[in-house]
């Protein structure tokens, strides 16, 4: 039997590669870094979080708590990793980067039956199973050719990088130490602004002067030039004076203990490592030219000393009209044994783009061992996600991220039933409904057996 092909060592593809390895079969896993960089990576490390370090929320009642647990059920290695990779993030799954991308290229490095190919793959090869997980920065030889098996133009949007800066270099005086929802032990670090500064930060987000679009950063004919889910403040800032703060830079559940007051507005910090030595700017992703972030940031409470370990880019996300394209089980239409894995799909978010390459090697190992395909049940989160690629509007289709809006509402519960309530229906739901699945399609396997991880 020929070797399973990856294209694209990511999050998807190294998670679609050991499902298909461990259940007893070759993969050839192909990355082009470093042979051909990216825009927006750095290294040359398998599954690198690009923009931020958090994997989401690990509440058993949240979107993102819930979608762990299906993946934990499904055996997921990326989650694995990321759990013994974790840094402090209150009621969130974040991780040390560096350790965590190391320890994803070192397994793929080192299991029997994967061979991984340091080269651009610049077309679909037109025979074999196939799973495309190249990501939003794919080549522009592999996209072309994308829009030719697809028969129509490929769509992208842009996405925007938050700055990270040296904790050492920052006022612990004025920047304090505390969580939102006291879910953690003072994970996050805030610095408080009060009104007269916050709207000196809008002012000067307004007035900064933005980076012009390289040419492969051309503007979205339809328009639509930004993601919605991971807007640059100043385009936030420029909707109304008020959108931060009601936003991003909401004070709710913080008190500056200077005054014991609560702020006007806070912008949260989350730490990068496991040292605590960087910090990211939570929910500050900008396209604006660094000379004009690095005046802006220091003239923040507490950042006049500010070092930064990177300062906030743009870079373009391709993703292709999946409604057209894919079925649930992540299989293109017009081509068996051709799947679509991670953010070109449009599952949006870390664990999405896991829970995708998890979907799609499991399904590809099926085709290989003459199966059919597997649909997750639409009442669990990665189920709803696949399922929403699958069949939403494809006219106006963007990426989407695990929403409990996604899921099947809740049957009317006794007397007035809370948020709480409703989430945690959804939580029990979705962990019986896989379990049954699970029980009901046990992932085939060759006599070779998986090995342990």
């Amino acid at each position: 039997m020929d070797p399973i092909l990856v294209i694209g060592a990511g999050l998807a593809g190294s998670e679609a590669a050991w499902q298909i390895a461990q259940a007893g079969l070759a993969v050839r896993l192909f990355e082009m870094r470093p042979q051909r960089p990216t825009a927006a990576h750095a290294t040359a490390e398998f599954a690198e979080l690009v923009c931020s370090n958090s994997l989401g929320s690990k509440l058993e009642d949240r979107a993102g708590g819930v979608l762990q647990a299906e993946l934990r059920a499904l055996d997921c290695l990326l989650l694995q990793i990321a759990e013994r990779h974790a840094v402090p993030a209150g009621g969130a799954l974040a991780v040390d980067r560096t350790a965590f991308a190391q320890e994803v290229t070192r397994t793929m490095e080192e299991h029997p039956r994967i061979e991984v190919v340091r080269k651009e793959v610049m077309a679909i090869p037109e025979t074999g199973i196939v799973i495309l997980a190249s990501g939003p920065l794919t080549s522009e030889a592999l996209a072309k050719d994308m829009a030719r098996v697809a028969g129509q133009e490929h769509l992208f949007f842009f996405d925007a990088l938050a700055p990270v800066v040296v904790g050492d270099t920052l006022d612990r005086s004025i920047i304090f130490r505390a969580s939102r929802r006291q879910d953690g032990a003072g994970d996050y670090l805030n610095i408080p602004l009060n009104r007269e500064e916050y709207e000196g930060l809008v002012d000067g987000l307004l007035d900064a002067e933005g980076h012009v679009p390289r040419p492969f950063e051309a503007q979205d004919p339809r328009g639509k030039a930004f993601f919605e889910r991971c807007l640059p403040v100043e385009i936030l800032a420029a909707r109304g004076r008020e959108s931060l703060r009601f936003g991003p830079l909401r004070p709710v559940g913080l008190r500056d203990p200077r005054t014991g007051e609560r702020p006007w507005a806070v912008i949260q910090l989350r730490t990068e490592n496991h040292d605590g030595t960087l910090w990211n700017l939570v929910g500050f992703q900008t396209h604006l030219k660094h000379g004009a972030q690095e005046k802006l940031l220091r003239n923040l409470p507490g950042m006049a000393q500010a070092e930064f370990a990177r300062l906030g880019s743009m870079h373009r996300n391709t993703f292709l009209r999946s409604p057209v394209l894919l079925t649930s089980g992540l299989e293109w239409r017009c081509r068996t044994g051709l799947f679509a894995a991670g953010q070109i799909t449009g599952m949006e978010g870390y664990l999405g783009n896991v829970g995708s390459g998890l979907l799609a090697g499991r399904n590809a190992v099926r085709r290989a061992l003459d199966k059919d395909p597997e649909y997750l049940p639409t009442d669990t989160l990665l189920g709803a996600l696949a399922n929403h690629v699958a069949t939403a509007p494809p006219a106006h289709y963007q990426p989407m991220k695990a929403e409990f809006g996604l899921l099947p509402p809740p049957p009317r519960l006794s007397g007035r039933s809370s948020r709480s309530q409703r989430r945690m229906h959804h939580a029990q739901r979705s962990a019986d409904s896989m379990a049954r699945h699970l029980a009901e399609h046990p992932l085939p396997t060759t006599t070779s057996g998986p090995i342990p991880c």
